[in-house]
């Protein structure tokens, strides 16, 4: 009758309608096995669950789209990071201003808001808390007490980048790297915090302060504020952001190199006119709360569009037009699923404004 196949055989010794093993397995071979065997895999297969979809697939092991982390995993995380927020801070006070709002506040007014060691860490904690956070839709900045920020903690932060542990040049060289790249994290984090960041800048910003604002979604200022790129005056480079995203903020690399070489300040109208920020207004508390309501805006949309949009943005920053377009067209695969646009287009339709439409959160 032919070469027993020992794949067909297989097949044929585990098939039931019930998909259970066969309590006396039996052998076929020849055409007549191979037919029952794939007979029986049929039969096999309409047993099985259905496969998961490849946009569901994609959603789950791709980070951005919510990691590989389990629900109850998420659900975890995401109390432990209301909890954090509630603990408080050193430096930071966070408080929620509207629904789905949360405001940051710089919080050593007695210090001008200069960044100590706490700041660099908290700033981190903060964000990764807030980013965990599905209430929290849009987050604004803003400093206590009379400036925004003075810049780092020099008295403070001087000695831990002066005094590095190490045997030799390279181990100090390596441990110092290391440092700069955590205080590098203290303000990328706000980048890689899904949800839009707006900053209400007054008084001086300086220094690291400028670093800060550089990484955020959306800048005002008031009429009294001004900017000061310090660095060089210290004797050091600006190493934690504003050499990297300053460049693409403002557009001008003259411009740029003019403020990193002479740490000359740049007052609030020209900050304006350059790009630095998009609006100014009278004081201190009419930018904090023109920074709000449109934070207000923001969280009033679909978490989806807005989270999804800031994605891409901060991509197709950092990517070519063509590549951004090949993301973009991955993203929205799973993106446009989403029940928020049949929600969007049905108000849409009835004449609803966006801010009376609700929408889960994510």
């Amino acid at each position: 009758m032919g070469l027993t196949n020992e794949r067909e055989e297989g097949a044929c010794r585990h098939v039931t309608r019930s998909g259970r093993r066969l309590s006396r397995p039996y052998r076929c071979s020849g055409p007549v096995g191979g037919l029952m065997a794939a007979v029986g895999l049929r039969l096999l297969r309409a047993t099985l669950p259905p496969r998961p979809s490849p946009v569901l697939a994609v959603t789950r092991a791709c980070p951005a789209l919510g990691g590989l982390q389990g629900p109850r995993r998420l659900m975890a995380t995401e109390a432990g990071a209301q909890e954090r927020l509630r603990r408080g801070f050193e430096t930071l006070q966070v408080r929620p201003e509207r629904e789905h709002v949360l405001h940051v506040q710089l919080h050593r007014p007695d210090k001008r808001n200069a960044m100590n060691g706490a700041f660099w860490r908290e700033m981190v904690e903060c964000f990764q808390a807030i980013a965990q956070d599905s209430s929290c839709r849009a987050v604004v900045i803003s400093g206590a007490g009379k400036v925004f920020t003075a810049g780092i903690d020099l008295v403070e932060m001087g000695s831990e980048l002066l005094m590095v542990e190490g045997d030799d040049p390279a181990r100090k060289a390596w441990n110092l790297r290391r440092k700069i790249c955590a205080f590098q994290e203290s303000f990328s984090v706000l980048e890689k915090c899904p949800k839009p960041v707006i900053v209400a800048v007054h008084g001086a910003c300086v220094g690291a302060g400028v670093d800060l604002i550089c990484a955020c979604d959306i800048r005002y200022c008031s009429q009294d504020a001004w900017f000061q790129v310090k660095e060089v005056d210290i004797g050091l480079a600006a190493d934690v952001g504003t050499l990297q995203r300053l460049p693409k903020i403002v557009g001008s690399q003259s411009l740029v190199n003019e403020l990193a070489f002479t740490a000359r300040k740049m007052m609030a109208p020209e900050a304006q006119s350059c790009g630095l920020v998009s609006r100014v207004f009278p004081d201190k508390g009419s930018v904090v709360q023109a920074a709000i309501a449109v934070a207000e805006a923001i969280a009033a949309r679909s978490p989806v569009a807005v989270q999804g949009t800031k994605e891409n943005l901060l991509y197709a920053r950092d990517h070519s037009v063509p590549e951004s377009l090949r993301y973009m067209a991955t993203w929205n695969m799973g993106m446009l699923q989403s029940q928020d646009v049949v929600t969007a287009a049905q108000a849409a339709m009835d004449r609803k404004d966006p801010e009376g439409v609700p929408f889960s959160n994510l």
